[in-house]
C-alpha cells in the first residue's frame, strides 16, 4: 500500500543522494576502525600497550565524537550540511595521516580524539539530509541503503588494511586510507544537494512530490508551525533519553566487536594478518543483507520499534554464542557470520524513529543528541572488551557485549506505540483517501 503513493514519480533522489552520502561515511568509517588492524599487526608492541591501552585508544575516539554532534545536526537543519562536510572531510582525513606518524601512546590518544571531533558532525547531518529528501514510507529503506557503508566499509577495510599491514606496516595502513578521505571532497562537493530545492536535477513532479509528503508529517507531528527548540527541551524528553540508551547499548556491542573482530579472528584462526582481513570481510557480507531484510519488513509494516528490538537480541545472542562454542573454529566463526547479519539492522529502523517522535527542529538536534551520547557506546565497548581481557579472559568481554544488547532490546520495547506503526497506517489511509 505505501509503494502506491509515490508510482509514477521520479526516482531520481534515490541515484543522487545516496550513493554520495554513502561514499562519505565508507571512508570515515575506514578511518575510525582501521585501528583494530594497526593494534592487531604490531602498533600494540611498537607502542607498549596493554590491551586496556588498546581498547582506550580505539574508544577515545568517541569521547571527541561527541563535540560536534548537534551543531552538526543544527547545521544540517538550518543552514548547509553539505558545506560542513566539506570542511570536516579534509580534518578527518589530515588527522588520519598523522595517526600514522606518532611516536608515543600520548600523541596517538590526541590524534584519535581529535580525528572523533572531525568526524563528530557527519552522521546527524548526513542523516537529516536523508530526512529532507526521503519520506517517512521510504526512509527506512532510504536509511538502510546509506547505512550499508558500514559492512561495504568493513568489507573493503578488512582485506585492505589486513594486505597494507602485512606489507607496508601498521603505519601505512593510517598514511594511505587518511589520504583516501582527502580525495573524497572532490566527489561530494559537486554531486551533493541540501534539500530538493537546491538540486538542479530534479523533476518539478519528483520535488512537489517530497516537499507535499513533508509538510504532511510535520502537520501530523506538531500542527501548522514548526518552532525552534532549546536544548532544555530536548534533554527533558523523556522517549529521546529512551533512544539514547538504545543508541548507546548498540554502539557498545557494535563498536566492541568490530574493533576486537581481528583481535578475535587472529587468536581464533592463528592466521596472518592478511587471512584476518579476508576472514573479517565474511561476516559483513551478511550484513549487507540483514539491513535490507529488516529495512524491508520495517517499511512494508510500518513497526519500527519491533524491526529494531529483534536484531538488537539476536546478535548479542550469536555473540555469546560465538564465545560459548569458541573451541570449535568453524562453529564459532559461523556465530560470528551470525552477529554480522544483525550486526547493522538496527540502525536503519531506529533512525526512522526521531522524525515520528519529534517535529523537525527537534528531530534534528535529538539526532545528534542521541548520536552523540550514544556513540559514548563507541567508547565504552572497545575499553570494555579490553579491561575485562585483562582482568579475566576476552570471552568475559564478549559476553559484556551482549548483556549491553540485551538491555537496548528490553528498552526498545518501551518506546510509544507510534513506533510500532499505531497512528501511521490511520494517518496514511486518510491521506490516500483524500487523494
Amino acid at each position: 500500500m505505501n509503494e502506491n503513493l509515490s508510482n509514477g514519480i521520479p526516482k531520481g533522489r534515490w541515484v543522487h543522494i545516496i550513493p554520495p552520502a554513502m561514499l562519505v561515511y565508507i571512508v570515515a568509517f575506514m578511518d575510525r576502525t582501521n585501528i583494530g588492524f594497526a593494534i592487531a599487526g604490531g602498533m600494540d608492541k611498537a607502542l607498549g600497550m596493554t590491551a586496556t591501552a588498546s581498547g582506550l585508544v580505539a574508544g577515545i575516539f568517541f569521547i571527541g565524537y561527541l563535540t560536534l554532534q548537534v551543531p552538526g545536526a543544527r547545521m544540517a537543519e538550518r543552514g548547509s550540511a553539505k558545506k560542513f562536510i566539506a570542511v570536516t572531510i579534509i580534518a578527518w582525513g589530515v588527522l588520519a595521516v598523522l595517526s600514522g606518524l606518532v611516536q608515543n601512546m600520548t600523541q596517538l590518544l590526541i590524534t584519535r580524539f581529535m580525528l572523533g571531533v572531525a568526524e563528530g558532525g557527519v552522521w546527524p547531518a548526513i542523516l537529516t539530509i536523508l530526512s529532507h529528501w526521503f519520506p517517512n514510507e521510504e526512509r527506512g529503506r532510504a536509511n538502510a541503503f546509506f547505512i550499508m557503508n558500514v559492512p561495504i566499509a568493513s568489507i573493503i577495510t578488512g582485506p585492505l588494511s589486513g594486505f597494507i599491514v602485512s606489507t607496508y606496516g601498521w603505519r601505512n595502513v593510517f598514511i594511505i586510507e587518511g589520504a583516501i578521505a582527502i580525495i573524497l571532497l572532490f566527489i561530494w562537493f559537486p554531486l551533493i544537494s541540501d534539500r530538493p530545492g537546491d538540486a538542479k536535477w530534479i523533476s518539478k513532479e519528483e520535488k512537489d512530490y517530497i516537499e507535499s509528503k513533508l509538510r504532511e508529517e510535520q502537520e501530523l507531528l506538531k500542527g501548522k508551525e514548526v518552532e525552534k527548540v532549546s536544548i532544555s527541551k530536548i534533554l527533558s524528553n523523556v522517549n529521546m533519553w529512551k533512544l539514547v540508551i538504545i543508541y548507546m547499548c548498540f554502539c557498545i556491542g557494535t563498536y566492541g566487536f568490530s574493533l576486537w573482530l581481528p583481535t578475535l579472528l587472529k587468536t581464533l584462526t592463528h592466521s596472518g594478518m592478511t587471512g584476518v582481513g579476508l576472514l573479517s570481510a565474511i561476516p559483513y557480507i551478511g550484513t549487507i543483507i540483514g539491513l535490507y531484510v529488516f529495512a524491508e519488513l520495517s517499511d512494508r509494516t510500518m513497526n519500527r520499534r519491533l524491526y529494531t528490538a529483534i536484531p538488537l537480541l539476536a546478535f548479542g545472542i550469536c555473540l555469546a554464542l560465538s564465545v560459548v562454542f569458541r573451541n570449535n573454529v568453524w562453529v564459532s566463526f559461523a556465530f560470528l557470520i551470525g552477529c554480522g547479519v544483525f550486526f547493522q539492522a538496527p540502525s536503519s529502523t531506529f533512525w526512522t524513529m526521531p522524525p515520528l517522535l519529534f517535529e523537525s527542529d527537534m528531530a534534528a538536534s535529538s539526532r545528534g543528541v542521541i548520536n552523540g551520547l550514544g556513540n559514548l557506546g563507541g567508547f565504552l565497548g572497545p575499553y570494555l572488551v579490553g579491561f575485562l581481557t585483562t582482568l579475566f579472559n576476552s570471552g568475559v568481554g564478549i559476553y559484556s557485549l551482549a548483556g549491553f544488547m540485551a538491555i537496548g532490546f528490553l528498552v526498545t520495547m518501551t518506546l510509544p506505540e507510534k513506533t510500532a506503526g499505531a497512528n501511521t497506517k490511520s494517518s496514511l489511509s486518510k491521506g490516500q483517501a483524500i487523494e
